[in-house]
């Protein structure tokens, strides 16, 4: 399977139909899950990274499990904005997985999604470092899935004014304002 730009991917998705956010690191895979409206991403767990046949088949039973239709994957882009070999790779990665799986899968920006997160653990949450290396894989999952939702998400027109009833607002009776 190619990959789609999340917009596309993002619309390809029937009703009620959820995301998986997956922050690939060395040793663990943090995922993420999105709501069925596709607005809010909560952390869901971690998996042990594998073999990606294994690998394949967990994030395909979490996709089973929870209506989930597609897959956001954290694309490590260097600090400039281009893509580097960790990109790459993880690219490279993203095709194979998609292709195991048979799930549609989009990349995003997931640079600073865990330095984030680990700030966030250590100022408010105040989680001490074991703590916070069991939490951090999936929050930064979560971090990167949101901001591909929000990123994403379709422009709401304003509500729009009613037009006024015929003859108010618009000829008769606008300019003295009534009977009296």
């Amino acid at each position: 399977m190619a990959l789609f730009n999340l917009t596309e991917l993002r619309a390809s998705l029937g009703r009620d139909v959820r995301l998986i956010g997956l922050d690939p690191g060395a040793k663990t895979i943090g995922v993420a899950l999105s709501d069925v409206r596709l607005t809010l991403a909560t952390p869901y767990g971690s998996l042990k990274r594998g073999k990606l046949k294994a690998n394949a088949a967990e994030i395909l039973a979490i996709a089973r499990k929870e209506g989930a239709g597609g897959l956001v994957v954290g694309l490590p882009l260097s600090m400039d904005g281009s893509l580097g070999p960790a990109a790459q790779a993880a690219r490279d990665w993203t095709l194979a997985l998609s292709e195991a799986t048979g799930l549609p899968a989009a990349m995003w920006d997931e640079r600073l999604s865990s330095a984030a997160v680990n700030r966030f653990l250590v100022q408010d949450a105040d989680l001490s470092r074991g703590k916070r290396a069991a939490s951090v894989d999936r929050a930064a999952a979560a971090w990167m899935l949101q901001a591909a939702l929000d990123a994403s998400r379709p422009a709401v027109p304003p509500p729009s004014s009613p037009s006024p009833p015929e003859g108010e607002g618009r000829g008769e009776g606008a300019d003295h304002g009534g009977p009296w």
